[in-house]
C-alpha cells in the first residue's frame, strides 16, 4: 500500500516556492481566531520537529549517519532504508535500540533513550507468507524502477516525467555560468522544423521523448511463482512458504524456495517436485543476494541499474496521491510479471475485499478522521494528513471498484433487476449506475438528469465539506466515467441498507417535497453551513398543511446512522436554480434576458448557479450598497451614529473601515451586523438600494431559497411576500450572470488577466467568474459580436474546440454503450475516424480474432440491452456524426456550429485535429498509440483498432486541502507583494512544510509553493536556488497534472528563464523549445502567450548570435503582439526594439532603423516626447543612423577602390548578457531587487532552518510512500 503522507516528508523534501494571481486559490480560511493565530505559525512546540542524527548499522556494514525528524515513525525509517542502494535488498527486518525491538508505528519522539548519536541496528527477521509477497513486490519495483510501463498503464500512482530527458543534464550541477560560446559547441541552436514559426506540422511522437534510461539492460528473463505452490503440509513443517521459478539472462532455469529463513535453490523442475536444497546449497536472507550469486549477469546489470536509479530525481519515482492517466503511450512490450498477475487475481477481482476481515470500513475511516481534534495547528496538521490519506485511498479503491463493476466482475445486490437498475457493494463501497431507474428523474429530464445528478451531488458534498461543520457528516463520494458508464461510488451509512428510506430520513423529503420532516438538531447543525453557502432559512408546508422549518433544499436528507452520527445526503440542490435555463410558467425575467434569448430550454432541469457566482453577486451588491450609502448626506450621519462611527460634518462616509475589496462573502455575517439596526426606510435611495437587501428587510444579508421554484413545494401564506422577494433575488442573480459576469470574463481575456490555453483552463476561467459550462454557446456568441473580435481569436477557437469535443463526448457515451467488449478497440477507432478523418468511407476494418461462441457474457447482454443491436455502432458515418454534433450543440449549448465536418472545422474555424484528438481523449479516457497520424489522408482511415491501447476511468472527487497551509501561503504572497521578501519567503517556506507534511511531496499546492520560492530567489539573484526549486516544480507538474498541461508549460518557461540566468543557455533553449512544442500541440501558434514565448526564445538565440534564427521567432512575436495587444501597444514597441537590436547585430541597419522608428512613434504617441523611453529610442535612432552612415561609407570606398585591405574590420558587437536579462525580465514582468551577499546568505539560512534537513535527504521522500 502506497503512502505519501509523512510527518517527516516536510523535512525530507528540500523543495521550497511564489505564485501568480492566476492560480486558483480561492478557498476561504475560517474564523478570525485562526487568522490571528497563524501568522506567527503555529502553536506547536518548535522542538517537536527539530531534526537530529542517529546512526544506522546494517549487518556487515559500518554505521552510517541518518538525519530524522521526531515526528517520523519507525516504519518510515525502514522505508528509507529499503530505498537506499546499500540496503535496498532487505524488506523483512526490524530496528533495535539497545537490544529492544522498536514498534513500526511508534513516533521517534516517543522512544525512550533515543537521542542524538544513538545507534539503531538492522536485525533480519523470519519471513512469513505476507513478508515474502512484500519482498517480491519490492524486488519487482526495483527491477522496473526505470521502466515507464506502469506510468503509461496508470497503475500504482505512476506517471511519466521527461524533464531530465529534455535537459539531458543535471540542472543543479551545472548552474554555474559558462563562457560565451560554450553552449554553441554543445548543440546546434536550431530546433526541429516542426517547432519553427510558420510550421504547420503538429507531431505527436515528440510528446514522449525517447529516453535510454527507460530501457535498462535486462537483469532477469523470468521471475514467476511456481506451479508447485502452495507447499504441501510436510514442507510447511520445514518452513517452506512459496516456490518461485527463475530464468536468468544466461538462460539457466532455477526453482527457488522462499522459506521462513530466507531463499535457496531447490531441486524441483517443471515436471518433478524435489524441494531439497540444490548443491551447493546457499541460503540468502534476501532474494537479490541469491540471484546475484547464481547469475553473474544479474549481479552486473542490477548494480548498473541501481546506479542509474540513484541518479534520477526522487520526484520521478514517488507515487502520486491520485492516479494520473496518459492519453497516449508508445507500443509497450508485455512481459511476464508475477506481481502484476497476483494483483489481477487477488485485488482487481476483489477477492480479498470480499473477505470481511480484510475489507476496510471506508465510512468509518472517513468519519473518524473528520472527528479528530482541530484546536491547535498540530492537531489540524495531523487531522488534515489523516483526512487526505483516507480520502485518496478511498478514491483509489472506488475507482478500481467502478471499473470492476462495469467490466462485470462484481455481483449485483439485486441480480434479478435489469442491468440498468442493478446496484453493487464491493469493498464496503456502494456503487450505482447513472441511469434513471424507476423514473425517479422523469419530471427533471429523464436520462439526462440522471447523468447530471451525481456531479451535482458531488459539488454539494464538496461545498459542505469545505464548511467543515462539526457534528454534521457527509458520505464519501466519487463519480467515475468509464467505458460509457457513469458510476457513483459512495460510502455506506451504517444501517441504511437495513431500513426503508421512510424510516431512515429524519430531515428533508423523500417524495419531492410532498412530505417534509425536520429536526431541531439538524437545524442547529445546518445553521452554519447555510450561512456560509448563502441558503435562506425558511418554512415549507407539509402534506397536512403544517409549517416545517428548513435551512436547505427539501431534497437534502438527514439520516441518523446506527453509529449515532447525523448524515446529510442527496445534496444535488445545494445551490439555487439558474432561471436562465429553467423556464417557469408565469414568471418573467428581466428584459435583458429575453433580449439575449433567455430563458432557454436545457436537456434537464437540474441547473444550478455556481458558488462563485453567488459570491460575486453578493460582493457586487454589497459594493452597490456601500456606494449608495456614501452618496447620502444627512442620513449618512445617522447611519454612522447607528454603526458606532464618528459623525462626519461634510465629507461622505468612506469605506476603509469596511473595504469592499477585502470583505469576503463569508465575512459579511459578522461585518454587517453593525448595519442590522438601521431601518431600510431611513435610507432615501429608493429601489436602487432596497433591492440589495435580504429578505430580513433590515440588514445586508443576502441568502437564497433553493426551494422557491421547486415543483411540489408549498409555502405558508404568511411567507408570500418573502417568497416573492426571494424569487426576485434569484431573477437578479440570473441577470447578473449574463449582464455582468460574461462581459467581465471577456474583459479579463482582452486584458490577458485570463489566458485560457485549452479546455481545462477555459473551464477553470469560466468557473472562476461563476459561469457554468452550459453558457459556452453564449460565450462564443459574445466573442463573435464583440468589437475587438480579432483580439479574442484564441478564446473563440479554444471555446469552439471545447464545445465540439463536449458534444462528441456526449455522443460517444451513448455510442459506447452499444458496443460489446470484444469490439471496443474497433468501435473507438471507428468513432475517431468519423470524427477526425478525411476518408469519406470510414468503414470498420475489424482485425480481431473471430471466435464463435454460443453464449454471451452478462455484461455483453447489458451493453446490447442498453444500446440496441451490438453492431449498430459500425453504421456510423462522418456525416452522421458531425450532423449529430451540430444537433447536440444546438440542443445543449444553443449554438449553431459554423462547421459541419472536420474539414470545415480545420479550414474555416482554424482548429487543429491533434488538439481535438487530445481533448476528446482526455474527456473520454481512451489511450491511443504514440505515432504520427495522417489526418488528411483521403484514401485510407486514420486510426486502426491497434491504435487504441486502453480506456481509463475519468474520476471526479473532492480534494481535501490544508487550510492552515493555504492561509500561510496567502500571507506569504501578500507580504511579498508589499515588498517584505524575507517575511514572505519564510511564510511560504512554512506553507511548503505544512503542505508536504499533509500531502506528501507530489501535489499541486506544493508545486505552487516551489514556483513562488523559485521566483523569489530569482528576483534576489540567487539563481542556483531558483533552479533547484523550479526543477522540482516542473517535475511535480508533469507527474501530477500531465506532461502537456498548461501549468506544466508555464513551469517549463520559468525554468528556461532561470537556466539562462544561471549561464545554461543551451539547456534554456531546450526547455523553451519544449514549452513551444507543447503550446503548439495544445492550442496552436496563434495565441498571445506564444508571443511572449517567442520573444524569450528570440532573445536567448540573440545572446548566442544566432541572428537569423532569432529573427524568425521575434518576427512571429511581433505579428502576434500586434494582433493581441493592438498597434499602439507599448509591448509592440518593445517587440520592434528587440528586432532592431538583432538587425543591428547582423549589420542590417536599414531594417533596424525601420523597426526602431516604429518603436519611437509608439512611445511618442503614448507617453510623449519628454518621456525617458522616448528619449532612449531617439538616442538609439541616432546611433543606428551613425552606424549606417559608417557602413555606407565603407561600402562606397570598397566599390571605388576595389580593395578592402586598408579598411578596418566592421565591429558587430553581440548583446551583453545584462541587456538580454533586462529584456527577458521585462517580458516576463519581473523586477529585480538587488540584495547584498550578506542578506542573501541570511535568507538562505532562514530557509534552511525552516526546512530542517538538507537537500541531500530529499531522495528519502520516495520511501515514505510505503509507510502506513
Amino acid at each position: 500500500m502506497k503512502e505519501y503522507n509523512s510527518p517527516s516528508a516536510e523535512t525530507m523534501s528540500s523543495g521550497h516556492v511564489l505564485d501568480s494571481p492566476a492560480d486558483n486559490l480561492t478557498e476561504q480560511v475560517e474564523g478570525d481566531s485562526r487568522k490571528q493565530e497563524l501568522p506567527a505559525v503555529p502553536d506547536m512546540d518548535p522542538s517537536e520537529d527539530t531534526g537530529f542524527t542517529v546512526k544506522i548499522q546494517a549487518p556487515g556494514t559500518e554505521p552510517t549517519d541518518f538525519q530524522v525528524s521526531p515526528l517520523a515513525m519507525v516504519q518510515e525509517i525502514k522505508q528509507v532504508l529499503m530505498d537506499r542502494e546499500e540496503t535496498c535488498c532487505r524488506t523483512c527486518f526490524s530496528l533495535q535500540l539497545n537490544g529492544v525491538t522498536l514498534d513500526n508505528f511508534t513516533h521517534l519522539r516517543s522512544i525512550p533513550g533515543l537521542q542524538e548519536g544513538s545507534i539503531l541496528r538492522v536485525v533480519e527477521e523470519p519471513y512469513t507468507f505476507r513478508e515474502v509477497r512484500i519482498h517480491l513486490r519490492h524486488i519487482r519495483d526495483l527491477l522496473k524502477s526505470l521502466d515507464l510501463t506502469d506510468g503509461y498503464n496508470g497503475v500504482e500512482g505512476s506517471s511519466p516525467s521527461f524533464l531530465s530527458c529534455v535537459t539531458e543534464e543535471c540542472l543543479e550541477e551545472n548552474s554555474k555560468p559558462k563562457r560565451k560560446g560554450e553552449g554553441l559547441k554543445q548543440m546546434s541552436c536550431s530546433p526541429p522544423d516542426h517547432i519553427l514559426p510558420g510550421s504547420k506540422e503538429r507531431l505527436l511522437v515528440p510528446l514522449l521523448p525517447h529516453t535510454n534510461s527507460g530501457k535498462s539492460s535486462g537483469c532477469l528473463k523470468v521471475l514467476t511463482m511456481s506451479s508447485w505452490n502452495p507447499p504441501p503440509g510436510n514442507r510447511k513443517m520445514h518452513g517452506d512458504l512459496m516456490y518461485l521459478n527463475v530464468v536468468t539472462m544466461e538462460d539457466r532455469h532455477f526453482s527457488i524456495t522462499a522459506s521462513s529463513r530466507g531463499f535457496y535453490v531447490n531441486q524441483s523442475t517443471t515436471s518433478s517436485f524435489n524441494p531439497k536444497p540444490a548443491n551447493p546449497s546457499v541460503l540468502s536472507h534476501a532474494l537479490l543476494d541469491l540471484l546475484g550469486h547464481i547469475s553473474p549477469v544479474f549481479k552486473k546489470n542490477f548494480s548498473a541499474l541501481l546506479k542509474r536509479r540513484g541518479s534520477t530525481h526522487p520526484f520521478e519515482r514517488i507515487a502520486t496521491p491520485f492516479q494520473v492517466f496518459s492519453w497516449t503511450a508508445p507500443a509497450l512490450d508485455h512481459t511476464m510479471d508475477c506481481v502484476r498477475a497476483e494483483d489481477v487475481i487477488s485485488f482487481r477481482l476483489g477477492y480479498e475485499e470480499h473477505v470481511p476481515a480484510l475489507a476496510r470500513d471506508w465510512n468509518e475511516e472517513l468519519q473518524t478522521t473528520r472527528e479528530l481534534p482541530k484546536k491547535t495547528v498540530t492537531d489540524r496538521l495531523m487531522r488534515d494528513r489523516a483526512v487526505f490519506k483516507a480520502n485518496s485511498d478511498f478514491v483509489s479503491t472506488a475507482t478500481r471498484g467502478a471499473m470492476a463493476v462495469v467490466d462485470g466482475n462484481v455481483m449485483p445486490i439485486n441480480p434479478s433487476e435489469e442491468p440498468r437498475q442493478q446496484m453493487f457493494i464491493w469493498s464496503n463501497i456502494f456503487f450505482s449506475l447513472g441511469f434513471d431507474v424507476r423514473d425517479q428523474y422523469r419530471d427533471l429530464g429523464g436520462e439526462a438528469a440522471a447523468h447530471a445528478a451525481p456531479l451535482l451531488d458531488l459539488n454539494g458534498v464538496r461545498a459542505y465539506w469545505a464548511v467543515d461543520q462539526e457534528g454534521l457528516f457527509l458520505i464519501g463520494t466519487v463519480v467515475i466515467d468509464y467505458s460509457g458508464y457513469r458510476v457513483t461510488a459512495q460510502t455506506i451509512v451504517p444501517g441504511i441498507l437495513e431500513r426503508h428510506q421512510e424510516q431512515s430520513v429524519v430531515y428533508g423529503s423523500i417524495d419531492f417535497g410532498k412530505t417534509v420532516v425536520s429536526d431541531d438538531r439538524y437545524l442547529e447543525l445546518l445553521d452554519k453551513p447555510s450561512k456560509k453557502l448563502r441558503v435562506q432559512r425558511h418554512l415549507v408546508l407539509n402534506k397536512d398543511d403544517t409549517a416545517v422549518e428548513l435551512c436547505s433544499s427539501v431534497e437534502h436528507k438527514g439520516i441518523v446512522g446506527n453509529d449515532g452520527r447525523r448524515y446529510i445526503l442527496d445534496l444535488l440542490f445545494t445551490f439555487p436554480p439558474d432561471l436562465n435555463f429553467l423556464p417557469v410558467e408565469g414568471e418573467d425575467l428581466d428584459p435583458v434576458c429575453p433580449h439575449l434569448g433567455f430563458p432557454k430550454l436545457h436537456p434537464h432541469r437540474l441547473v444550478c448557479l455556481r458558488q462563485e457566482l453567488i459570491d460575486a453577486f453578493v460582493e457586487q451588491r454589497y459594493q452597490v450598497f456601500m456606494e449608495n450609502i456614501s452618496k447620502s448626506t444627512e442620513h449618512d450621519r445617522e447611519i454612522a451614529k447607528a454603526v458606532g462611527t464618528s459623525a462626519i460634518k461634510s465629507d461622505p462616509i468612506t469605506t476603509p473601515q469596511l473595504p469592499s475589496t477585502t470583505v469576503t462573502p463569508q465575512d459579511q455575517d459578522t461585518e454587517h451586523h453593525s448595519l442590522k439596526n438601521v431601518p431600510v426606510n431611513n435610507i432615501q435611495q429608493g429601489s436602487s438600494i432596497k433591492h440589495v437587501f435580504s429578505s430580513l428587510g433590515d440588514a445586508f444579508d443576502i441568502h437564497f431559497n433553493p426551494n422557491v421554484f421547486c415543483a411540489g413545494v408549498r409555502f405558508p401564506k404568511e411567507s408570500t411576500e418573502d417568497i416573492q422577494k426571494q424569487k426576485q433575488q434569484l431573477k437578479e442573480a440570473a441577470v447578473f450572470l449574463i449582464s455582468n459576469q460574461i462581459p467581465a470574463f471577456m474583459k479579463s481575456c482582452l486584458a490577458h488577466t485570463s489566458m485560457p490555453t485549452d479546455g481545462v483552463t477555459l473551464t477553470e476561467a469560466l468557473h472562476q467568474h461563476g459561469i457554468n459550462i452550459r453558457y459556452l454557446g453564449t460565450v462564443l456568441e459574445y466573442t463573435e459580436k464583440i468589437p475587438q473580435k480579432e483580439r479574442l481569436d484564441h478564446v473563440y477557437r479554444i471555446a469552439l474546440c471545447e464545445l465540439i469535443t463536449r458534444c462528441a463526448k456526449h455522443l460517444f457515451k451513448t455510442y459506447l454503450l452499444a458496443v460489446e467488449p470484444s469490439a471496443l478497440s474497433a468501435s473507438v477507432s471507428h468513432f475517431l475516424n468519423c470524427f477526425l478523418g478525411s476518408f469519406a468511407d470510414a468503414g470498420v476494418i475489424q482485425q480481431n480474432d473471430k471466435l464463435a461462441s454460443r453464449r454471451r457474457s452478462r455484461r455483453r447482454r447489458s451493453r446490447a440491452s442498453v444500446g440496441g443491436a451490438v453492431t449498430s455502432w459500425s453504421y456510423l458515418t462522418p456525416t452522421d456524426l458531425w450532423g449529430a454534433i451540430r444537433a447536440e450543440a444546438q440542443e445543449y449549448f444553443h449554438y449553431s456550429l459554423p462547421c459541419g465536418s472536420i474539414e470545415e472545422a480545420v479550414d474555416k474555424c482554424r482548429l487543429q485535429r491533434i488538439t481535438l484528438l487530445r481533448e476528446i481523449a482526455i474527456k473520454t479516457g481512451f489511450q491511443i498509440l504514440l505515432r504520427e497520424y495522417q489526418f488528411d489522408s483521403e484514401d485510407k482511415t486514420v486510426f486502426t483498432e491497434d491504435d487504441i491501447l486502453n480506456i481509463f476511468p475519468v474520476v471526479k472527487h473532492i480534494s481535501p486541502r490544508s487550510s492552515d497551509a493555504l492561509y500561510l501561503l496567502r500571507c506569504g504572497q501578500s507580504r511579498v507583494q508589499q515588498g517584505c521578501l524575507k517575511e514572505g519567503c519564510e511564510l511560504i517556506n512554512q506553507a511548503l512544510g505544512l503542505f508536504t507534511n499533509v500531502y506528501g511531496a507530489l501535489h499541486q499546492d506544493v508545486c505552487i509553493c516551489l514556483r513562488l520560492l523559485g521566483r523569489i530567489h530569482y528576483i534576489l539573484g540567487d539563481y542556483s536556488e531558483a533552479l533547484s526549486h523550479q526543477q522540482r516544480a516542473v517535475l511535480i507538474s508533469e507527474r501530477v497534472l500531465g506532461l502537456e498541461h498548461p501549468n506544466t508549460i508555464q513551469e517549463y518557461k520559468h525554468l528556461g528563464l532561470y537556466c539562462f540566468a544561471g549561464g545554461q543557455s543551451v539547456t534554456a533553449l531546450r526547455l523553451l523549445y519544449r514549452a513551444r512544442y507543447l503550446m503548439l500541440l495544445v492550442c496552436g501558434d496563434d495565441h498571445p502567450e506564444m508571443a511572449l514565448l517567442d520573444s524569450k526564445i528570440g532573445l536567448v538565440l540573440h545572446s548566442m548570435m544566432a541572428c537569423d534564427l532569432s529573427l524568425k521567432f521575434l518576427e512571429d512575436a511581433l505579428v502576434l503582439t500586434s494582433k493581441y495587444q493592438g498597434p499602439s501597444s507599448l509591448k509592440l514597441a518593445q517587440s520592434h526594439h528587440l528586432l532592431a537590436k538583432v538587425h543591428e547585430s547582423k549589420g542590417d541597419f536599414r531594417a533596424a532603423l525601420t523597426h526602431e522608428k516604429e518603436r519611437y512613434g509608439i512611445y511618442r504617441k503614448q507617453v510623449g516626447e519628454a518621456h525617458e523611453k522616448t528619449q532612449e529610442s531617439s538616442e538609439y535612432l541616432k546611433h543606428l543612423t551613425h552606424q549606417a552612415v559608417i557602413l555606407q561609407k565603407t561600402m562606397n570606398w570598397i566599390y571605388k577602390t576595389g580593395s578592402d585591405t586598408n579598411i578596418p574590420p566592421f565591429n558587430l558587437n553581440s548583446p551583453s548578457r545584462v541587456w538580454i536579462m533586462e529584456q527577458l525580465n521585462l517580458i516576463t514582468g519581473i523586477v529585480l531587487i538587488p540584495l547584498s551577499n550578506r542578506d542573501l546568505e541570511k535568507l538562505r539560512t532562514d530557509a534552511q532552518k525552516t526546512s530542517q534537513l538538507t537537500r541531500n535527504d530529499v531522495q528519502s521522500v520516495e520511501d515514505l510512500q510505503g509507510a502506513v
